[in-house]
């Protein structure tokens, strides 16, 4: 009897066993099975999308720009203040206008003005190798809280620290210490620093150019990349004030440079020729210095023309050119002559 009572025991316990052991198995493998399919299969989030690299560059070419925009408002409103106050701030308060446009685009899931001008937005690229559906490849969540964060510390309070540790070892010469010194030390790090940033800033950059992802070191650290956020929008920035102003930029670079080697006088001289009231000035205007339009002084007149000119307006004219004309009537200026007396 007792062995019969044994063996329905311990038979029970062995189906008891097997069931457990077999769902524990399947339930394991229900869990590891997703994980493995993600790295024996592609990712899912691999379409080719190519976002374009001009536009990446032109969304922070104009953060720059309206970032440079509300600093001149806002300087404008000190300028009834102390002359120079705001220079001592101006690293401070480049950090606020920086800290607002964070605050106000990234912080509250909404991309930069650049970013929204040229149809882009961030997006959580970590986030995008466990996907399931992709129908477009523009799909993913955008930055998480701990990305935004890290966005502001490196983009505001690193570049406000790194601004104020270089004005600062400048102000006090760094550099200038002895050789061994903590502050020249301290000085050949920060440029080894300065020198390696520079370095890995221009290998990004040719990646960039290369696979079109992350424009800086920041969105690549954070894997923060930049995709359309609407498929089927067009640009919305256009080249029509972009080519005007660079013309107009171009134009006035010429006339600055050629307007001071100009001679005002002999320009005139060069369409008086072919003015209308050429009679009229030389009859009504003849007891007139041509130049300075006032009676003469010391009146002197040119040779052979006769026109009579002040002593300094026609000696001045003759000494900075040889070949100086009158002004009357164009002809060339041989000598001068004191306005009644013999020739000098």
């Amino acid at each position: 009897m007792m062995r019969e009572t044994l063996a329905s025991t311990s038979s029970v316990t062995a189906t008891s066993i097997i069931p457990t052991a077999e769902s524990a198995w399947m339930t394991t493998c229900e869990r590891i099975s997703p994980r493995w399919q993600s790295f024996a299969l592609p990712p899912r989030s691999a379409i080719p999308i190519v976002i374009s690299r001009v536009n990446q560059v032109d969304a922070a070419r104009l953060d720059v720009e309206m970032s440079a925009m509300l600093k001149e408002q806002l300087v404008k409103v000190f300028s009834v203040m102390k002359p120079g106050l705001l220079f001592q701030y101006e690293a401070e308060l480049d950090a606020f206008l920086e800290f607002l446009i964070w605050r106000f685009s990234i912080w509250v899931d909404k991309p930069t003005p650049g970013n929204a001008l040229m149809n882009l937005r961030y997006r959580d690229e970590r986030a995008m190798e466990m996907r399931g559906k992709i129908r477009t490849g523009l799909e993913g969540p955008g930055l998480t809280i701990a990305q935004k964060i890290w966005y502001c510390i490196a983009t505001v309070g690193g570049q406000y620290i790194w601004t104020r540790l270089q004005s600062f070892s400048a102000f006090r010469r760094w550099g200038d210490h002895e050789q061994r010194s903590v502050a020249n030390r301290a000085w050949y790090i920060i440029q080894r620093i300065e020198g390696f940033y520079k370095a890995a800033s221009f290998t990004n950059l040719l990646i960039f150019l290369y696979t079109g992802r992350y424009r800086n070191l920041i969105e690549r650290a954070l894997r923060a990349r930049l995709v359309y956020e609407s498929p089927h929008m067009n640009r919305a920035v256009s080249f029509e004030y972009m080519n005007r102003q660079l013309v107009w930029n171009e134009f006035s670079e010429m006339l600055l440079l050629l307007l001071p080697i100009l001679n005002s006088a002999s320009v005139k001289s060069l369409f008086r020729p072919f003015s209308k009231d050429k009679s009229s000035g030389s009859t009504g205007g003849d007891t007139l210095c041509p130049i300075c339009q006032n009676n003469p002084t010391i009146a002197y007149v040119a040779l052979p023309c006769q026109h009579r000119y002040c002593y300094f307006c026609l000696r001045t004219r003759c000494a900075a050119t040889t070949s100086f004309r009158c002004s009357r009537c164009s002809e060339l200026v041989v000598a001068m002559q004191r306005h009644g007396s013999i020739n000098t």
